[in-house]
This record gives C-alpha cells, structure tokens and sequence, in this order.
C-alpha cells in the first residue's frame, strides 16, 4: 500500500494514499484495533447531515466563504447519500466521546470538499476543523449524530412492530372459536380462547410501540451549539437555532433546540429512555416467541396447540424434526437487544461533569439494537405469524381433560366441593364434567346456598357450553 504523509500536532502520520479520512483518523486506526466493527450508516448519516447544515448556516452568518461553503455542502450529501461509508473506519471501541468519529466525518469531508475545489489529497484546501468543524465539538456533534440517527430509523421500526401487531390481529381474529384450556404458573386453568391469547399478544406489541413513540420524542431536543461544555463558546449567537431548522429541513425530522445546552451535553437520559423502551418490547417480545414454543411444542409429547410454519429441517441426525427456528431466532435477538440496553444504561450513567465520554458505545449499541430489532421482527412476522396454524383437536382435547373448568361450578356448589370433585376427576383419570354428572345424579351434590341437589341439568347448563366459560360473568348459581 503506498502513502501520504499528513501532519498533526502530535508530528506526521502515514495515510494510506487513497483514503479521503486523515491523519487524526489513522491515528485511531492504529490505537484502537479492538472489535473490527464500523459505525452503522443511521450514524454515518447523522454526521453528513450535521456537517452539511453547519456549512449552509455559517455561509449565511458571513462565516464561511461561500466557496468552501458549496465544496463542504456537496462532500456531506455524498456522506448522506452512502457514497463514502468505506471512509469511515474507527472502531466503536475508542478514546472518550467520539473525537476519532467526529474528526473521521471532519477529514472525509475535508479531503472531498478539497478534490471538489481541484486540490489534492491531505492538501486541505478546506481544512477539517477549522472549517468542516466550524462552530462545533465532538461534545455537541456526537449526542446530536446519536439522537438524529435514532429518529431516522424510527419510522421504520414502529412499521416493523406495526406489522407485526396486524399479523397478531388477524389471528387473534382467525383463532377466536378455538376454545383451550388456559394455563397459569404452567398448570391448568379455566378455559380461554386461543384468539384471546392473541388479543393480549396484539395489544401489548401495540403499547410497547407506543412506549418507543413517546420515548422518541425526547431524542428531538437537539444540544447542538453547546460546543465544549454547553455555554456555546465559539459558535455564533443565531448558530443553534438556525442549526436546528436547517437539519429539520435536510432529514424531515420533527426536532427542537435544547432548552438547556449543559443538560442535554452532561446527560444521556434521554437515549437510555428510548433504548430502554426498545428493552421493554425485547421483553414483549421474548415472552411471546417463548409461548410460541411451548404452545407448539411436541408435536407428539408436547403442547402441540399451534403449529408453527416449517422453514427449514430441524436436525442433522433426526430426520424429520422440525423446530421452532423463527421463535429460537427472535429469543437470541432480544436477549441481544436488552444486553445492548444494559451497555447504554451503565455508559449513561457514567457522564461525569459536563460530559460523558462514553458515547461512542452509546451510540454503537444504540443503533444495534435498532438494525436488530427492525430485522428481527420483520423476519418473525413473515417467517413466522402469518403462516401459523391452530391446532383445533389437540386444544379440544386438552380441554376436556382439564379438570379445572370445575371453577365454573363454585357459584352453585362452592370452592371446597369443586376441590374436593377435582381430587377424585384426577385420581380417577375421568373428566370433572364425568364425575360432576356421577354425584349430581346420586343426589350427592349440594348447593353452597341452601341444602338441596344440584341437578345433572344445572351442571349440563355450567359446563356444557366451554366458550362460555371464556367470557366473563357469573353462569350459575
């Protein structure tokens, strides 16, 4: 590889001779080996948008020529448009605060807006910080690319988890007659239909989405203008304001300035709360790809109430088997998802003072969790709810093993009767509804009420019809 070579305030430094980043970039190359990884594109975006409209606007405020204003403008929407994403190469892994991103974006865009006016590389006719970075800090970039590059994805995520929540409906909407029996602490309960299951399935994705919604509002609070500590030293008074409107033209984002320039510069709040919405529909998530699995679980010694699509053969020895690959899928990505929370929640809480250097791991795992999420319901929802099946017979027959519908009787012969029927149904491996008839018909059922038989005909009226048991109200007594 050949080189250039390029000098900072430390001496020189080889560049590879190609690369639009610089010296300062290389620098982190070289320090910061650690993972491989590369920012993800939301960030990269982020930073184009930041740079352009920072260009844009100090042209306007007599502060930049407009020269270097149109070269610096035209590099970033290349930025914005994916054309340099090979350019950005430091390791999420580095030096506090994201000075190595923020000089990386500085650099590209420095050298491009350079080529752009007939120069060279490493020439620096528009220099990185004293132009690409006019007005700016790392401290007031970097939580700006993070919150920008969140609302960017968010549209797409919320149609992710929307989806999702439709494909819940239209089988909760499909599964409505099939009546099962309900399970709490993994033992039988009183009926339910598998329809319901789905409802409360459809209507918690649907909160969670709206969790994530209202979390996001507080990412538009832009600390932009802050520059080092938030008092806005070197940024021009009009700078934060005019800064805010033009990136909400460029991105077609709602956003706002910060009412507190320290605040928004100190704390990362408002990211650990987005992130930790995200968290609260990786649990939502988790819970329901767990049912998922035991409810299909089997076929032959298992649950076996739904059947889940098969997407690919199951083992490599048990010809075959097929397993429940898509809720396995969505099972790791959550836990992914929360173990990328966890990392935001104790990166937040370690700001100190008027910063908090560690958000280049904020922002990496912010971003992560949002690529992961978005995929991972996307490929649940195709791969996995809208081909689902139920299992009518095997619900049924569960059902009607279950000696738990007995509940249904306690209006008419009370809670220690109907434990006293359920000891005999299991013991006697025969169904309560058997049993109940048997002592009905011998006259050895009373009413809790009053001291007369229950007829088989008021235990025929209790438990003859299943799908009652499934909507509420008091059925006799």
């Amino acid at each position: 590889m050949s080189y250039r070579i390029e000098r900072d305030s430390l001496g020189e430094v080889q560049v590879p001779a190609a690369a639009l980043y610089g010296g300062q970039t290389q620098r982190a190359v070289i320090n910061f080996p650690i993972s491989g990884l590369r920012p993800w594109r939301a960030f990269i975006w982020s930073m184009g948008i930041i740079k352009r409209a920072a260009a844009e606007v100090h042209q306007e405020l007599g502060l930049l020529d407009a020269a270097r204003a149109a070269a610096i403008v035209q590099a970033a929407q290349e930025v914005i448009e994916g054309r340099w994403d090979e350019m950005f190469v430091v390791d999420p892994f580095q030096a506090g605060a994201g000075t190595s991103h923020n000089m990386n974006a500085n650099e590209v865009i420095a050298n491009r807006a350079t080529q752009i006016l007939g120069g060279e590389l490493g020439e620096y006719r528009v220099h990185p910080n004293d132009h690409v970075n006019m007005g700016q800090s790392t401290n007031d970039v970097i939580p700006t690319a993070i919150r920008l590059g969140a609302l960017w994805r968010l549209d797409e995520l919320l149609g992710a988890v929307s989806a999702l929540a439709e494909a819940l409906r239209q089988k909760a909407q499909a599964f409505d007659d099939v009546v099962k029996s309900g399970r709490t602490h993994l033992q039988d309960a009183v009926p339910v239909r598998l329809g319901q299951e789905f409802s409360g399935y459809t209507t918690a994705v649907e909160r969670d989405a709206e969790r994530i919604r209202r979390a996001a509002q507080g990412l538009r609070r832009l600390g932009i203008g802050g520059t080092a500590v938030g008092t806005g030293l070197n940024a021009h008074p009009k700078y934060r304001f005019r800064m805010v409107q033009r990136m909400e033209e460029l991105s077609g984002l709602s956003l706002e300035p910060s009412d507190n320039l320290l605040e928004s510069m100190q704390s990362m709040a408002d990211v650990a709360d987005f992130s930790a919405a995200l968290r609260t529909l990786a649990i939502t998530l988790t819970r329901i790809a767990n049912d998922f699995r035991l409810l299909a679980s089997g076929p032959a010694t298992g649950l076996d109430e739904l059947r889940l699509p098969a997407v690919q053969p199951g083992s490599s020895i048990m010809p075959g088997k097929v397993n429940p690959v898509m809720a396995e899928m969505l099972n790791m990505a959550m836990f992914h998802v929360q173990g990328c929370d966890l990392t935001i929640a104790l990166a937040a809480q370690a700001g100190q003072l008027e910063l908090n250097v560690m958000m280049p791991i904020i922002a990496h795992n912010l971003f992560e969790s949002m690529q992961v999420m978005i995929g991972a319901t996307r490929a649940f929802t195709q791969k996995c709810v809208l081909g689902l099946q139920a299992n009518r017979r095997k619900a049924e027959s569960w059902l009607e093993k279950n000696a738990i519908i007995v509940t249904a009787l306690n209006p008419l012969i009370g809670y220690a009767a109907g434990a006293q029927l359920v000891k005999e149904a299991l013991a006697s491996e025969r169904t309560v509804r058997q049993v109940a008839m048997e002592k009905a018909a011998s006259g050895e059922l009373r009413h809790r009420h009053e001291d007369r038989p229950v007829t088989p005909a008021e235990i025929e009226v209790a438990l003859g019809d299943v799908r009652r048991l499934t909507e509420g109200g008091i059925l006799s007594g």
